[in-house]
C-alpha cells in the first residue's frame, strides 16, 4: 500500500491509497460510502490483490478524512461533487497507473450513486454496487429514527460547528454544506433526482454496463425497496428498461 495524491478537475486536492500486486487481473476502483474513510477498505483491497487484481485504488471524497482540503474551500463543498468531480478524478488516476489493464469498480452505498453522477460508467468493464440505494428516509427500515437523526440532530449540529462532527454518529466528520445536501435528498421521495441543482442526475440513464447489486439483510438503510429504487434509474446493458433489471436481492 502507498499513499497517493491527485486533484479533481476544479483543483481540489484528494488523497487515497494504491495497492499493487503481481496479478494480471483488472485494476479496481473502490468508491466509499458517505462519511466512511478509505482506510476502512484496506483489508478488502488487500484481499482483491491476493485474488489477482493488478491494482486497487481507494480514496477519500472532498471534505472527508484524508481529503479534508484547505480552508479556502470551506462553504463551497457540495455532495454532488463527490460523484461529478472526485469519482472521475480517482478513475483517471487509476487509469494512469493501470498499465493498460481493464478497469472495474466497486461502489459502497454512495459509491454507486457516484457512478451514476459521473457520466463515466463506460470506462468500466463492469461495476459492483454494495448497498447502493436511493436514500429517501421512508425507504429505510427505521424511517422515524433516520429522519430524526439526520434532520433533528445532524442538520442543527452543522450550524454551530460548520460540519457534522464524528460524534454525531453517522461516521467521519462531514462538512456542513455536504451533510445538509445529504439530509435534503433523503427527505425527498425522488432523492437527488428531484434536486434542480443536480442536472447530472440525468447521467444515470446512460449507465449500460453490467451491474452486480448486493444488499445486506440487516442494513437499515439499504432495504430491497431502497436498492431497487436506485437501480431503476439506470438502463442496464441487457435491457434498457427499469423492468428488465432483476429484483434487488439481499444476501
Amino acid at each position: 500500500m502507498r499513499d497517493i495524491g491527485f486533484e479533481a478537475a476544479d483543483g481540489f486536492p484528494l488523497h487515497g491509497h494504491v495497492y499493487e500486486g503481481s496479478g494480471d487481473g483488472p485494476a479496481v476502483l473502490i468508491s466509499s460510502a458517505a462519511a466512511v474513510p478509505d482506510a476502512i477498505y484496506r483489508h478488502f483491497a488487500n484481499y482483491l490483490i491476493e485474488q489477482g487484481a493488478s491494482k486497487v485504488l481507494t480514496y477519500d471524497y472532498r471534505g472527508v478524512a484524508g481529503s479534508e482540503g484547505p480552508g479556502r474551500w470551506k462553504g463551497r463543498l457540495n455532495l454532488k461533487d463527490w460523484g461529478v468531480l472526485d469519482f472521475p478524478a480517482a478513475l483517471d488516476e487509476l487509469r494512469r497507473i493501470a498499465d493498460g489493464r481493464p478497469l472495474v469498480g466497486i461502489g459502497h452505498s454512495y459509491g454507486g450513486v457516484a457512478l451514476g453522477l459521473s457520466n463515466r460508467s463506460a470506462d468500466f468493464e463492469r461495476f459492483a454496487l454494495l448497498a447502493s440505494l436511493s436514500g429517501y428516509y421512508r425507504n429505510t427500515a427505521q424511517p422515524c429514527a433516520m429522519y430524526a437523526k439526520m434532520n433533528l440532530l445532524g442538520v442543527p449540529l452543522t450550524i454551530p460547528f460548520g460540519k457534522l462532527p464524528r460524534w454525531g454518529g453517522l461516521g467521519e466528520a462531514v462538512p456542513g454544506t455536504i451533510f445538509r445536501d445529504w439530509a435534503r435528498w433523503c427527505r425527498n421521495p425522488n432523492f437527488l433526482f428531484a434536486d434542480p441543482g443536480v442536472p447530472e442526475a440525468q447521467n444515470f440513464k446512460s449507465v449500460a454496463i453490467p451491474l452486480l447489486s448486493i444488499g445486506i439483510t440487516d442494513d437499515v438503510w439499504g432495504t430491497p425497496r431502497a436498492v431497487e429504487s436506485l437501480l431503476r434509474r439506470s438502463d442496464g446493458r441487457r435491457g434498457g428498461r427499469a423492468s428488465d433489471h432483476a429484483p434487488a436481492r439481499a444476501v
